[in-house]
């Protein structure tokens, strides 16, 4: 089984949540990419994604270097979640649950398609592995099946994801 590792700091994991808000759209200013934070915002896509990093605190984290690798989910995934889920996470008292499901969908380091469909499963920010899976030329992360690949962020990449991914 080929596993995706890197050792990262502490505070990395928070930034990895950032990852998720990446948007299907790289955007451009004078030849520079956006970070995940900025593309993802002008995308039109995720802004019940943008609205659960804001709330988790993970913004300036997800605007820093990098690299990381996000499995981003649409506004549509988030809405196939259970009534009130959303809002409940998205409250104060809820942060640190929020964080970790947003973590669990970063993976340090910056992972192209490519190589992600040769590995088996990778080691997320929140600490959990997730699995990797390819049929009849889609892939999967755990249950979700990513639907736009290798978007390019100045501090990473965003694979666009077609549900919420929960840790265990």
């Amino acid at each position: 089984m080929k596993t995706f590792t890197t050792p990262a700091p502490h505070w990395l994991g928070a930034g990895m949540l950032g990852l998720m808000l990446a948007g299907s759209v790289q955007a451009d200013n004078h030849g520079m990419a956006k970070d995940i934070v900025d593309t993802a915002a002008g995308a039109g896509q995720f802004e019940t994604l943008v609205a659960a990093v804001e709330a988790a605190g993970l913004v300036e984290t997800l605007k820093g270097d990098g690299p990381f690798t996000v499995f981003a989910p649409t506004d549509e995934a988030f809405a196939a979640l259970p009534e009130g889920t959303v809002e409940s996470l998205l409250e104060p008292e809820n942060q640190e649950q929020l964080q970790a499901i947003l973590t669990y969908h970063v993976v340090p380091g910056k992972i192209m398609a490519e190589d992600a469909m040769a590995a088996d499963s990778a080691t997320t920010v929140q600490g959990q592995d997730i699995t990797i899976t390819t049929m009849d030329g889609s892939v999967m992360i755990d249950d979700a099946t990513v639907v736009q690949a290798d978007i390019e962020a100045s501090n990473g990449v965003i694979h666009v994801i077609d549900s919420v991914l929960l840790p265990e």
